[in-house]
């Protein structure tokens, strides 16, 4: 392993799956900025519907008569619409519609698309939550009122039933769907990370996204690990409250930033990742602090392997103790059948990767090993 030669990171050491697609590059970006190693596989794609039937359709009945409330859902379903509005010359005229109607916007994203537009808004709840929008047009009279509500990736008939059961006529405006990923071995191969502790991390910037890759999960045997990863050592980091509430229905320790922004979401990952498991030791007049999978000593940082990482972290919870090769096999390999030779292969690899701090690690002859205490 080499030395890193960037100055660490709050994120160095520890490794974060991304389960995006939409804006996947930044997050990454914004992640490996701060240290992170990144494994990425998008769990659903997102397929545009410009050409498709359906929305046509949709926006000629929205143009057919006046539309009295227009629910904006995502901002890049909105612009998604209008975009392909104006590519088949009815731009202005979908624009005039919604002008003439109370357009509502849920969150800031599809409150920011909707003004973009030249539009305003008439009722955005201070959540992004679907159930408020309901709430708040079923208060009004809705006999015989026109309503278009632009779905998300999912169709929202649940919603669009409550509305007609008051009288309205409901237009369903599907402009984008969520479809499987373009690599699913991708997917197969983050869920066997996960289920192995060897992701810190895995974050969401959609509900679809999570409920995909519990449903992959369960085709691959693996819906109980997953879930027993996600409540104890892998941290499942959400956008936002609408985002995580398929975690926190199943009683899930999701985490989520007041703001439902990607730079929020890295930034609360970055704080709360290195206070789990985080330790500090002062070892023979130098100081070594375990993150993750790196040792910083005295500022300068080493990746270490999972496995390395695993066995330096069993050393430094009694520094000065010998453990056994027993002992270090049982904290370094819970689940894996090996035997104490791997012990002794995987500790002169974790010298290797501490290169001159290697001497932290001391063998003791028909004993084990011991981190130096003084």
């Amino acid at each position: 392993m080499a030395t890193l030669t960037a100055q660490p990171g709050p994120l160095t050491g520890f490794t974060v799956g991304v389960t995006a697609a939409r804006r996947r590059e930044e997050l990454v970006a914004l992640l490996t900025r701060r240290g992170a190693q990144v494994v990425e596989a998008p769990v659903l794609r997102i397929l545009p519907l410009a050409d498709d039937l359906a929305l046509r359709e949709a926006t000629d009945r929205c143009l057919a008569a006046p539309l009295d409330y227009v629910v904006a859902t995502t901002g890049v379903g909105w612009r998604g619409w209008m975009s392909a509005a104006e590519g088949w010359g009815r731009g202005a005229a979908l624009a005039e519609a919604c002008r003439g109607a109370v357009v509502l916007s849920r969150g800031p994203k599809a409150t920011g698309a909707v003004r973009a537009s030249g539009l305003g808004e008439g009722y955005s709840p201070d959540t992004e939550a679907t159930d408020e929008l309901l709430t708040w047009l079923l208060a009004r009279p809705l006999a015989g009122h026109r309503i278009a509500v632009q779905e998300h990736g999912i169709r929202l008939d649940a919603f669009a039933a409550a509305l007609r059961e008051r009288g309205a006529e409901v237009i369903s405006v599907p402009v984008y769907r969520w479809a499987p990923p373009e690599d699913p071995g991708a997917v197969r191969k983050l869920l066997d990370q996960t289920v192995r502790r060897q992701v810190h991390a895995l974050t969401f910037t959609s509900a679809p996204a999570i409920t995909a890759l519990l449903a992959t999960a369960e085709n691959e045997g693996l819906y109980e690990p997953l879930l027993d990863a996600l409540r104890a050592d892998v941290l499942p980091v959400c956008v936002g409250t609408l985002c995580a509430r398929p975690l926190v229905d199943l009683g899930l320790p999701a985490v989520f930033p007041e703001r439902g922004r990607l730079g929020s979401l890295v930034r609360l990952l970055a704080d709360t990742l290195p206070t789990l498991g985080r330790r500090e030791l002062s070892l023979s007049g130098r100081v070594l602090t375990l993150q993750g999978n790196a040792a910083l000593v005295d500022g300068e940082s080493r990746l270490l392997s999972p496995r390395g990482a695993a066995v330096l972290r069993a050393l430094a919870e009694q520094p000065g103790r010998v453990l056994s090769r027993a002992e270090l096999l049982r904290a370094a390999w819970p689940d894996a059948t090996a035997d104490e030779h791997a012990v002794e292969a995987a500790v002169g690899r974790l010298r290797a990767a501490l290169g001159p701090h290697a001497t932290l690690i001391r063998t003791v002859p028909k004993r084990g090993y011991r981190l130096a205490a003084g």
